[in-house]
């Protein structure tokens, strides 16, 4: 008992002995901490005093460039003179309506990215990717792009009533559809450079994609009455026959970007008609994009005719032989917006090559989906407001007049030089492709141009939604 309270008594002493230290350590403890906190005090004191002195500067330099030399206006921080606070209001105000014209845009774009163009895409390439007999079959027996329906009641109405319909009777027969229903949104047309084109802005120019018999001789007709003389190449609205010396006309995929843009100097039209157009390059150039579509094999039989029935250049009277000699023309509007390699037409028959035609198709409607203006040579007499609104052309006389290249080699008397029926004058001043070819060979050149009859639709259905929509995708392209 004694050892243990022996041992407790020098615990306790031990616990005694340290006691004295512990005061100095507290003292140590609670100086530092205060240092600490007079520290941080006046760190966040001398930051508030640099915030307050960088404000107030600015303020006196606000002031005085709003005042000029007048430096009895300023003011201190948070002392607002009444005309001040009336400025702030009517920003505030300014920034609250443009935020609400910010979003209203926010809206239109949202609403333009949900489009109908994947789906019509989706169904093209599925015909494409089929034999060329099924593809024309379903195009006849479907109507996928709803234009041959409008094509035959267009054609009934303008007959009966003996005049061109008016938009409201346009509209009745193709209203206008919902967005999801449209192939034109979105809207992947770059309008700034149509814009730039309107506006006259200098090295800019109408790049005109001339379909061969499909409305191009009248569209160059159209440039000359809308642009000034200097502005107008002397060959049909072909350029490059000057640049290459007078020997070729309507090659541009032959010349580069840099080249075109530097040799167009005051010229403000270019067409290039015998050639691809390069979807890669091509529309970095500072220009709008046009082009003109017709009926497949109401263009081939067209260009038989004026080449070699009306001797211009050609010699093979029999169009079986002729056809068959002329392996560039099938497929022609697909090759040409395309642009596929040298050697691809082995690719456009056969089950084994479906993709490759899908490709094509793809490339082609992606490329004609940039075009500022796709017109049909068929409806040109329904082509003023895009003409007027996308181009800025005002003279649209052409529209409704027949424009025939050459003509004064071989006249024709067919009472169509003036068209007073739309589509159905155009169908009067043609031959019936039904009527002129025998029935192996209307075939065979139907199935040439099968994926050719897929994008005439795609495009007849670009010019129709164009023409009956003003909200979105109308005539003036969207921003």
């Amino acid at each position: 008992m004694a050892l243990a309270r022996r041992g407790g008594q020098l615990s306790t002493s031990r616990r005694k002995r340290a006691n004295p230290h512990r005061p100095a350590l507290h003292a140590a403890f609670r100086s530092s901490t205060l240092r600490e906190t007079v520290f941080l005090v006046g760190l966040v004191v001398a930051i508030f005093f640099v915030a307050w002195t960088y404000h107030f500067i600015q303020l006196c330099l606000d002031l005085n460039t709003e005042g000029g030399e007048d430096h009895g206006d300023r003011k201190l921080p948070g002392l607002v003179s009444p005309e001040r606070s009336k400025i702030e209001s009517e920003a505030r105000q300014l920034r609250g309506s443009a935020s609400v014209d910010n979003e209203r845009q926010s809206i239109k774009r949202s609403k333009a990215t949900k489009g109908g163009f994947e789906r019509f895409v989706g169904i093209a390439l599925d015909l494409s990717g089929l034999e060329p007999n099924e593809t024309l079959h379903r195009l006849d027996t479907e109507d996928p792009f709803g234009t041959r329906n409008f094509d035959k009641k267009l054609m009934e109405e303008e007959t009966r009533l003996g005049r061109i319909l008016t938009m409201e009777e346009i509209e009745k027969l193709f209203p206008c559809p919902q967005i999801e229903e449209r192939i034109t949104l979105p809207d992947f047309r770059i309008e700034a450079k149509a814009k730039a084109f309107r506006d006259g802005v200098k090295g800019t120019f109408l790049f005109f994609q001339h379909l061969r018999k499909a409305g191009g001789t009248n569209f160059c007709s159209l440039a000359e009455k809308n642009l000034p003389k200097r502005a107008q190449p002397r060959y049909y609205c072909m350029p490059d026959m000057a640049w290459s010396g007078n020997k070729n006309a309507g090659y541009l995929h032959s010349w580069s970007n840099e080249e075109i843009t530097r040799r167009m100097k005051e010229h403000r039209i270019a067409g290039n008609e015998w050639e691809n157009f390069d979807p890669t390059r091509h529309f970095d150039l500072p220009a709008v994009f046009a082009t003109s579509f017709r009926h497949p094999l109401d263009r081939a039989l067209s260009q038989f005719r004026f080449e070699c029935v009306e001797d211009r250049g050609c010699h093979e009277k029999d169009i079986h032989r002729w056809w068959e000699k002329r392996s560039d023309l099938k497929n022609i509007y697909t090759k040409t917006f395309a642009d596929p390699a040298v050697g691809a037409k082995r690719y456009f028959r056969g089950s084994e090559n479906s993709q490759q035609r899908r490709m094509f198709m793809s490339t082609a409607i992606g490329t004609l989906s940039k075009f500022h203006i796709v017109l049909s040579m068929e409806w040109l007499a329904y082509a003023a407001p895009q003409v007027k609104g996308t181009l800025g052309f005002k003279d649209v006389s052409a529209l409704t007049t027949r424009v025939r290249p050459h003509i004064g080699q071989a006249k024709r008397e067919d009472g169509q030089d003036t068209n007073a029926l739309g589509s159905a004058s155009i169908k009067k001043a043609s031959w019936v492709p039904e009527e002129y070819l025998d029935e192996k060979q209307y075939t065979k050149m139907s199935e040439d141009l099968a994926l050719d009859e897929v994008l005439t639709d795609v495009a007849r259905r670009m010019f129709l939604e164009r023409l009956v929509c003003t909200d979105l995708g109308g005539g003036v392209p969207t921003g």
